[in-house]
């Protein structure tokens, strides 16, 4: 894998983290590489330890020449729902950016509305570096929350599954009630309110 920077452009790679659980807020992050300070082993982060994540989250925020993490609420995502809510979040990351990218690399099949040069690349996070580097950040970040918020809401198990709809947490869900972390338009959360 390759950086796509020269030292004229300002590359930003985004990706997000949590599309598909049913509690907790979707993540997305953006960075700029600075090609004077190459960062080892970047890759897809679902593809990383917890270890290397970990590792390489502290190195890009330390080494990348500008790097952002920004979120879309639960109500968000029940609001105008995960996609929209994804590409929110990556409009967000993108302007939390301490410096305005040339062009925008985003994973996947669709863009969020930009002001600049932007492109979708499917499987980017494992292709284009800025877009690893953004997917560690934004999982990292993401899955920190889930631990946060199993403290704020013992009983479902988000630490472990991150709120994934695992069988241990659709079994929580039946058992404990839905909570205010948990996205209503999602059908097995919807499903349950309904009953």
């Amino acid at each position: 894998m390759s950086s796509t920077q020269s030292l004229l452009e300002k590359i930003a790679g985004v990706d997000e983290a949590g599309r598909g659980p049913l509690a907790g807020p979707v993540y997305a992050a953006a960075v700029i590489l600075d090609p004077s300070r190459p960062i080892s082993g970047l890759a897809d982060s679902k593809k990383l330890s917890f270890k290397q994540r970990n590792q390489l989250f502290g190195d890009i925020r330390t080494n990348a020449f500008a790097w952002s993490i920004a979120t879309a609420s639960v109500r968000e995502i029940d609001e105008i729902n995960i996609l929209q809510a994804s590409l929110l979040a990556m409009q967000r990351a993108i302007a939390g950016l301490e410096f305005t990218p040339t062009r925008v690399l985003v994973d996947g099949n669709k863009l969020p509305q930009l002001s600049c040069p932007a492109e979708a690349i499917v499987k980017g996070d494992e292709r284009i570096a800025e877009i690893s580097a953004a997917s560690i950040l934004a999982k990292v970040a993401r899955d920190e929350e889930m631990v946060r918020l199993d403290k704020e809401y013992p009983g479902y198990g988000m630490a472990t599954h991150k709120g994934y709809p695992t069988r241990a947490h659709l079994a929580a869900l039946g058992k404990n009630g839905v909570t205010p972390i948990h996205r209503r338009t999602f059908a097995p959360v919807r499903r349950l309110l309904e009953s």
